[in-house]
């Protein structure tokens, strides 16, 4: 599980072509300082409240937006329109709680693809995003 101190996570912004602005150095400390997660931005915008950091949620999900184009976070869409974020970008699958509204990381070697359809003329499979919702008893 990666934890990044406030330096390492400076240098990640900045590696990924980020200026490490004041906020975006918050925000990647609440995600990126405690090891891999999934969040929504709603999540992050109550523990940013939670430590004291004014910080609206339009400038989060910004922040989300601008770090997942960067290729730092990916984003996952588990029930409809709502994103989690999750930063662990490695190649990997999600089962979804519907009950806990959490997602659970499935290890890309432990789910098998077979069989894709044929690709339209000059595609190519960018990846494959499986979420697995469990059922709510």
């Amino acid at each position: 599980m990666l934890k990044l101190n406030e330096e390492q996570i400076i240098e990640k912004l900045r590696a990924a072509g980020l200026r490490p602005t004041r906020q975006r150095i918050a925000l990647a400390g609440m995600l990126f300082g405690k090891g891999h997660r999934h969040v929504t931005a709603e999540q992050m915008h109550r523990e940013a409240a939670r430590q004291d950091l004014s910080i609206s949620l339009a400038t989060i999900y910004n922040t989300l937006n601008q770090f997942t184009r960067a290729g730092l976070l990916r984003e996952v869409i588990a029930d409809g329109a709502k994103a989690f974020y999750d930063t662990n970008t490695s190649e990997h699958y999600h089962f979804y709680s519907p009950r806990n509204d959490s997602l659970i990381d499935i290890p890309g070697d432990q789910l098998t693809i077979s069989h894709l359809p044929p690709l339209p003329d000059g595609a190519r499979v960018g990846s494959i995003d499986v979420i697995i919702r469990l059922a709510e008893d």
